[in-house]
């Protein structure tokens, strides 16, 4: 068995009709340029269209990189807690998901860290994933092996990088995350409320 490296970045910055602004084509080209030193085996993205075109931005610096969909990186709630698990200012966020709703997004956040938050069967492998916030965080979550719930609150900067390496017989290593080292000032932070940042 090996380790599997997975590079995990949600898209770059997106209008209000989820297409990739030219801030965000900008962020992706610098997770791009940043990453192609790697030895990077596969780029997988949401199907969502700002996931596709960030991936393609950045694949463009990772010449014969094979980049393909994966729905299971698709925008969804991963996980709706009890209303005891609940912040009181998220309360709102989670009116009206039904019980088949709440199962359908966990179904799909089980099947994210079953396909990708695993060892490798053979040599070491290095895979990007151009996804979003929420699972971004359920993964992170999940190598902290913290409760569900605390996916809540574990926000990413657009073309933020995470790092998470699963290494065999060993917990999973959470190397970085929300790192925007390869971002200039102005093109960090997208993603967040407005707020004074460092």
């Amino acid at each position: 068995m090996g380790t599997r490296h997975l590079y995990v970045a949600r898209h770059g910055e997106a209008d209000a009709f989820g297409m990739l602004t030219d801030t965000g084509r900008r962020q992706a080209a610098l997770l791009g340029e940043r990453l192609a030193h790697l030895p990077v085996d596969a780029v997988w993205h949401s199907p969502l269209p700002r996931a596709v075109a960030s991936a393609h931005e950045l694949a463009r610096h990772l010449p014969g990189v094979p980049v393909a969909e994966a729905a299971e990186l698709v925008d969804h709630v991963p996980y709706v807690p009890p209303l005891s698990e609940i912040p009181r200012p998220l309360l709102g966020f989670f009116d009206g998901y039904d019980d088949a709703e709440a199962a359908s997004g966990r179904a799909t956040a089980d099947a994210l860290v079953e396909r990708f938050a695993t060892t490798t069967q053979g040599d070491d492998e290095h895979l990007v994933l151009v996804t979003h916030a929420f699972q971004i965080g359920w993964l992170v979550r999940h190598a902290m092996d913290a409760p569900p719930s605390r996916w809540l609150g574990l926000n990413s900067g657009n073309a933020a990088l995470t790092v998470i390496e699963y290494r065999p017989a060993l917990p999973p290593a959470l190397v970085v995350v929300n790192d925007m080292g390869h971002l200039p000032a102005e093109l960090r932070w997208t993603g967040f409320r407005e707020a004074a940042r460092p």
